[in-house]
């Protein structure tokens, strides 16, 4: 029985820990938030557990071993830190830290195969996304890659300053990253587009690694309010003699009334009182399997590969053309 805890309880924390309770030989142990309230309103979803609100009490009484870090991003690199030191396994969700020197303080914790610390990323468990890695692994190999990632207009104004390269495209170039094994591209170039108040509203970017494999991505927030409200996303892979296509966002589900339509399924992600599906039930079965030796971090999840993506980013933002 392994002894968890969900450090962080807004939307995916509490996903994480509805998603842990449905796991056999998983013993939630723990839920901790910075707000008392916040862990009143979970306990009473999952009153089974033990809520806290000081990180330090928790990994004292709780007896959690493997801890889920979804709290805010300013907020990762001091509690891996301390779940680190303490000998414990982490899954961090990511991105790693707000800047990339702040991320690299975790260095002289993290094993060197990152046994210890896995980044969250769970498009590495779309059933889609899966079916596309083993296809591309045995046919020839990659020479386009082309990925949109459109999210709602609304976000410029409720998120004033948000990058969507930061945001939505580094999902897709973690996908990117998974399909190259890690290696490091030899060119790249991005392109921004302005909202008449400076905000940026459209990220474009394209990468060339040195097989001459190009992959062009473009993230926005531009989808009109008639659309699914999580906007839409697109992946189109290309190599010699074959290509493929994912639409994964939003799932084929979908509902239709007198105002507008539905898209119940933006994600494939699903936890509620009759179980758990999709992609974060899977990472969190490859974090058990990592945890007990089972399997290696999978490339895209290890810590090394954060900061590359990190690094891959300010990259584009430094050179990005406004």
């Amino acid at each position: 029985m392994i002894k968890c805890g969900v450090i962080g309880l807004g939307r995916f924390g509490r996903l994480h820990a509805l998603t842990l309770l449905t796991l056999e030989n998983v013993h939630l142990t723990a839920v901790v938030a910075r707000r008392q309230e916040s862990v009143e309103k979970l306990l009473e979803e999952i009153p089974s557990t033990t809520g806290y609100t000081n990180l330090d009490t928790a990994i004292e009484q709780s007896g959690a071993t493997a801890w889920i870090v979804a709290c805010t991003t300013s907020q990762h690199v001091s509690v891996a830190q301390k779940l680190l030191e303490a000998g414990h396994h982490v899954l961090l969700e990511k991105p790693i830290a707000n800047d990339l020197k702040e991320a690299e303080r975790l260095a002289p914790l993290v094993k060197g195969d990152s046994s210890n610390l896995m980044l969250g990323h769970i498009l590495l468990f779309n059933s889609e996304f899966k079916a596309l890695r083993q296809e591309a692994s045995g046919r020839p190999e990659l020479t386009h890659m082309d990925a949109v990632r459109h999210r709602p207009a609304s976000i410029v104004h409720d998120f004033e300053g948000e990058n969507p390269l930061h945001a939505a495209m580094v999902h897709d170039l973690y996908c990117a990253q998974a399909l190259t094994n890690a290696e490091e591209p030899r060119s790249f170039s991005c392109q921004y587009h302005l909202t008449t108040n400076g905000q940026i509203d459209l990220a474009n970017a394209q990468l060339i690694w040195p097989s001459g494999f190009l992959a062009r991505f473009s993230a926005s927030y531009m989808t009109p309010a008639g659309m699914p409200p999580r906007g839409f996303d697109r992946m189109e892979l290309f190599g010699e003699g074959w290509a493929a296509r994912l639409s994964p966002n939003p799932r084929p589900i979908q509902i239709w009334n007198d105002e507008q339509a539905q898209w119940p399924l933006a994600l494939e992600i699903t936890a509620d009182e009759t179980g758990a599906t999709g992609m974060m039930i899977e990472e969190q079965r490859c974090f058990l399997r990592v945890i007990t030796g089972e399997q290696m971090v999978p490339i895209g999840a290890r810590y090394q590969d954060g900061l590359q993506l990190q690094r891959w980013m300010n990259e584009l933002d430094r050179i990005a053309i406004r």
